[in-house]
This record gives structure tokens, sequence and C-alpha cells, in this order.
């Protein structure tokens, strides 16, 4: 099977991790991070993985399953609203749990995997 590395000057690739791995028919993406209230850092990530997407040939309408990873579980609700608002008509699944400590600050780290 082969797999495409998915990276562009926005998203560079890191010595840890590419911004997402195309193989047959799906789209991984790493997670994207954000810092600051738990709404707008929601916000920020799924606008991120909006382009990741986009660069591998898929979209937000094309996501299977996200995952959520929250600093705090009390910011919930506020990401749970961000979230919402970027969702298809036939939204995905997802699982959202508590990260104790996400690195450098980060409140919010969403990742997906799509069709393509």
């Amino acid at each position: 099977m082969s797999r495409q590395l998915i990276s562009s000057e926005k998203f560079p690739p890191k010595p840890h991790n590419c911004p997402a791995v195309k193989v047959a028919g799906l789209v991984f993406c790493a997670g994207q991070t954000s810092k600051g209230d738990a709404k707008s850092a929601t916000t920020t990530c799924l606008q991120n993985l909006k382009e990741v997407l986009e660069l591998s040939g898929s979209s937000l309408e094309q996501v299977v399953k996200y995952n959520v990873y929250l600093a705090d579980m009390k910011d919930f609700e506020a990401m749970n609203e961000a979230y919402i608002a970027f969702l298809p008509k036939n939204p995905p699944s997802r699982t959202c749990i508590a990260a104790a400590a996400l690195p450098g600050g980060v409140t919010v780290e969403i990742e997906c995997i799509a069709q393509v």
C-alpha cells in the first residue's frame, strides 16, 4: 500500500510526524492544537484541519471520525459549541477525552480521519 505524506509551507512536516498521511481512500490528519479559551481554540483547530484536509483532496464533509483532547473537561460545553458550528448535516463519530497534560499550554487538540 502506498502512503502520501501531506504537508505545506503553513503545515510543514516535523521530525516526529507529518500533518497528514493519505492512503487508499483515507486521510489521517495529525492533531491540530491551539491555546486560549476552548471555544476559539476549537475553532482554530478545526479551521487548520479544514486546510490540511483540502491539501489532501478531502474536506470537513468527508470526515468519518474526530478525536478531541481537552486540557480540562470543564471546557466541554465551550468546545462543543464551536465544534457543532463546523459539522455537516450528517455528523461523523467523535471521541472527546481530557488529556491531563497537553504540551506547551495547549487547551485543545483535534485529529481526524476522512475519506478522500
